[in-house]
């Protein structure tokens, strides 16, 4: 998604826009070179929101929540809680009833989706197993074979969709493609940062960031990455501009910080 977002950037902008992929410790390893960039507009990142929000709460990193300016967002990660098509329960309620029964097990992908986890069962007073998984690839198969009952995931669920249901949405809103279950904003007050967004270094001149903001618009209009993103992906076509997106991470930092600080 990276790339054709950059070469349709580049159309916008009139100019080829470079690649450089950066990756280690989570995206910290971009994060850090991107916050530590002249602030001329000329180095941007796109990147997940939680490379940027989580590693300055719970590593030792050279960038904070104040490092960067909030440029775009493109599209929202479709985040969830998930579980077997045949499983015996069906909403959030229902597994947390399970789960005061027995203690119940669970995937998960990442120390961050592991603490979100750990911050529903202790708001609802019950207790999981954390699995540690490598990615969507190995998670579907332990929650298919039944090896744990449920599971997190960041969006390979809608490939499935015959075998696996979704029992929340881990967004600050409902996803796209489950309209009818919860979100974790609704229900709990927070949500994982869940943004692919774009994000220059702050300091960079307001009109810049506005030139940026209208190719980045126009961007998210291309047909190769609408193709991808809804298509391929199953993500919505979500933009957003600087300031309106600045107020939305604002508001998952705070979520996330409340985590943090619940569950280490």
């Amino acid at each position: 998604m990276g790339r054709i977002f950059a070469d349709a950037l580049g159309a916008e902008l009139g100019t080829k826009v470079v690649v450089k992929t950066r990756p280690g410790a989570g995206g910290a390893v971009g994060a850090t070179e991107v916050a530590a960039s002249d602030p001329d507009g000329y180095t941007i990142m796109f990147a997940a929101s939680s490379s940027l929000l989580w590693p300055p709460l719970t590593q030792d990193v050279e960038f904070d929540l104040d490092s960067f300016q909030y440029v775009a967002k493109v599209t929202e990660y479709q985040q969830a809680i998930v579980t077997r098509a045949d499983a015996p329960y069906d909403t959030l309620d229902e597994l947390m009833a399970e789960a005061g029964d027995q203690k119940l097990n669970f995937a998960d992908q990442s120390p961050m989706s592991r603490a979100y986890i750990n911050y529903i069962a202790k708001e609802r007073g019950v207790e999981f197993t954390g699995i540690p998984t490598k990615g969507g690839g190995e998670m579907v198969p332990f929650l298919l074979s039944g090896k744990v009952d449920f599971a997190w995931s960041g969006g390979v669920h809608n490939r499935y969709g015959d075998k696996i249901k979704v029992l929340l949405s881990m967004n600050a809103q409902r996803l796209l493609a489950s309209p009818d279950i919860p979100s974790i904003g609704e229900t709990f007050g927070v949500s994982m940062p869940s943004q692919a967004v774009i994000v220059a270094p702050k300091g960079v001149p307001a009109d810049v960031i506005a030139t940026l903001e209208t190719a980045i618009e126009a961007a998210t209009k291309n047909d190769e990455l609408v193709d991808m993103v809804t298509n391929k992906l199953m993500f919505p076509v979500a933009y957003l501009g600087s300031e309106a997106i600045t107020a939305e991470i604002d508001e998952t930092a705070a979520g996330l910080q409340a985590v943090v600080a619940a569950t280490q």
